[in-house]
Parts: C-alpha cells; sequence; structure tokens
C-alpha cells in the first residue's frame, strides 16, 4: 500500500463512480479497478460494494477512508513544512480576534507584520468567541484569542495576561453621586440602565455568571451584539455599559467615555491565545504568534492596552 493507491482509493470514495473517479485522477478505468484489487488483496478485506448505480464503501472501505485522508492531509503537511523550512517565512495565515481584543490589537499586528514579514499575509477576522472556538476546531483559523477556555476540547492554548473589565458612561451623564471615574461597587451597577451584548456573547455570559455568584442582579435594558455601536449609544448618554478598557480606548482618549474600576469585587479575565494542534504549524504562523505576543507586550507596556502581561504576572 503507497500513498498513490490511498489517493485514488480517496477519489473513489469521494466520486461514488470508478469512472468519475478515474477522470478526476487522470488514470485509466481499468488501472483503477486493479490499484483497488491490489488494496483488497494486501488488507485480505472487501472495500467496496459495486453496484449498476456505482460503488459504496464496505465497513472497512469506510476505516480505511478515515486513515486514508489523515496520512494523505500529513504528507502534504510534510512536504508543505519542508519547502518552507529554508525559506523566508511566507503563506496565509489566518486569526481570529473577539471585537475588544481587534479594536487595540489588529491595526498594531497587521502593520508590523507587514513590515517584518513582508512575503506572509495576515487575514485578522473580528468575530464572537464562539465562532472563533467553532473555526479553531474545524481548522478554518491558523490562530484565535479567547477569553474562556473552559468549554474547549483538543485546543492548545496559552494564557497572555488578564483584564480588568471597567464601568463606562458618558462624561456629562455619569450616574453616581461620587466624582467621576471614581471606583464603583459591584452592587451599585444594579441600579442603572445598562447596555450589554446579548446572553450568548462570551463578554456577556462572563459578566452574568460572575453577578449572578455575587447576588447581583444588573438592568440590562437594551443588548446589542456590534460594540462600536455599544461605545456610541453610551457616549451619547443613552445607557452605561461594562467593557475592558482596551475595548473603548478611542472613545476614552477623545474623551467621549469615562471609565471606571469596579470594585468588590474587581470584575478580571484572563486572555488565550489558542490553536489547534491537528492543524500544522507552519513558519508563518509560528512568526506571526511571536510578532503578537511582541506587539501585546509593547501595548501593555505603554498602557494603550490596559491589563496585566502574563509575563510580568508570572516575574512578579
Amino acid at each position: 500500500m503507497d500513498i498513490k493507491q490511498l489517493r485514488y482509493f480517496i477519489a473513489i470514495a469521494e466520486e461514488g463512480s470508478l469512472s468519475a473517479a478515474a477522470q478526476r485522477v487522470n488514470v485509466a478505468q481499468p488501472s483503477l479497478s486493479q490499484h483497488v484489487l491490489s488494496l483488497e488483496r494486501d488488507l485480505e478485506v472487501k472495500l467496496l460494494e459495486r453496484s449498476p448505480r456505482g460503488v459504496t464503501l464496505t465497513q472497512s472501505g469506510e476505516i480505511l477512508l478515515s486513515h486514508a485522508r489523515e496520512i494523505t492531509r500529513a504528507m502534504e503537511n510534510a512536504v508543505e513544512l519542508v519547502r518552507q523550512s529554508g525559506a523566508e517565512p511566507a503563506g496565509d495565515v489566518s486569526f481570529g480576534l473577539p471585537s475588544s481584543v481587534s479594536m487595540v490589537l489588529s491595526v498594531p499586528l497587521a502593520e508590523t507584520v507587514r513590515l517584518e514579514l513582508p512575503k506572509v499575509r495576515l487575514t485578522a477576522i473580528e468575530a464572537m468567541s464562539g465562532f472563533i472556538k467553532t473555526w479553531l476546531e474545524d481548522q478554518s483559523i491558523d490562530l484565535g484569542m479567547l477569553y474562556d477556555v473552559s468549554s474547549v476540547r483538543h485546543l492548545s492554548y496559552t494564557q497572555l495576561m488578564t483584564e480588568e473589565l471597567h464601568f463606562f458612561s458618558a462624561p456629562d451623564a455619569w450616574p453616581f453621586r461620587i466624582r467621576a471615574g471614581t471606583a464603583v461597587r459591584l452592587a451599585d451597577l444594579a441600579g442603572v440602565e445598562l447596555v450589554l451584548p446579548s446572553p450568548h456573547h462570551g463578554l456577556r455570559n462572563m459578566i452574568d455568571r460572575f453577578t449572578r455568584t455575587h447576588g447581583v442582579t444588573l438592568n440590562v435594558a437594551t443588548e446589542m451584539d456590534a460594540l462600536a455601536q455599544i461605545k456610541t449609544m453610551v457616549a451619547r448618554g443613552s445607557g452605561y455599559t461594562i467593557l475592558a478598557p482596551a475595548a473603548a480606548y478611542d472613545f476614552v482618549e477623545r474623551g467621549e467615555l469615562i471609565m471606571a474600576p469596579i470594585i468588590e469585587p474587581r470584575l478580571i479575565r484572563p486572555v488565550y491565545l489558542v490553536r489547534n494542534p491537528a492543524k500544522p504549524v507552519t513558519r508563518a504562523s509560528q512568526e506571526v504568534e511571536r510578532i503578537t505576543l511582541e506587539v501585546i507586550h509593547d501595548l501593555v507596556r505603554r498602557g494603550i492596552w490596559q491589563a496585566m502581561d502574563q509575563s510580568d504576572e508570572d516575574s512578579g
């Protein structure tokens, strides 16, 4: 049994017809039949059931198909990785980013990759965490960032940092008697109308679990799964919100929003860089990962991304 026979067998299984498979792999049909017979002799099992309507796989054939796909995919990946090993990193790298991370990271990351890795094409995809998790699992993307890894299976992850969520208000709509921007207690947030993502959003999920644990019921007046619109609505004085500072850095810098720490207790969430170990790691994706860590460390050091870098936590 060799790789060529496996490729022929995959074509037959997927086409459901020897004639169609023969056209697909550009091999004469009698020759293709001989390859199948040779496989069946070597394995001492019947792989195909033939009928006037075409061919179907036996149970043994289904087992072989599953492994054949893995073997041919591994072979193709090995060839590609070897080709890349001695060359400048090149190729496509896809990166799934939650909205709040994309807000602060995507532009400096893309600029740095373009400068340092001119042959790498980065695709930064902004999406909700649920989509990013699915794309990682089905190997649609190379890298992703998630806040919650409790439900991920067969994925590898590294904690990069922890973020502290803050309360946001328009400067002229501060709702508390304490000075604007002063830390507010979690319990006090129950008295204001909040604009938050809907319950299937990762941020909302985290907030709901946290407040439920601490016996606080929030008044969510509006649900909106769009970060830019949430910030705009709050800046217009039409509600308040809870976000990571990085998510609203632009509005705070322009003076359109003010933020305040939440205390008693603080809302803290981890940030993870996630890969699917089943997806081959290319040099291009390795280099993008390296640059990502460097850019994040720089953003945290400069205070643009208000978070505790994991390397700083470990050293502390």
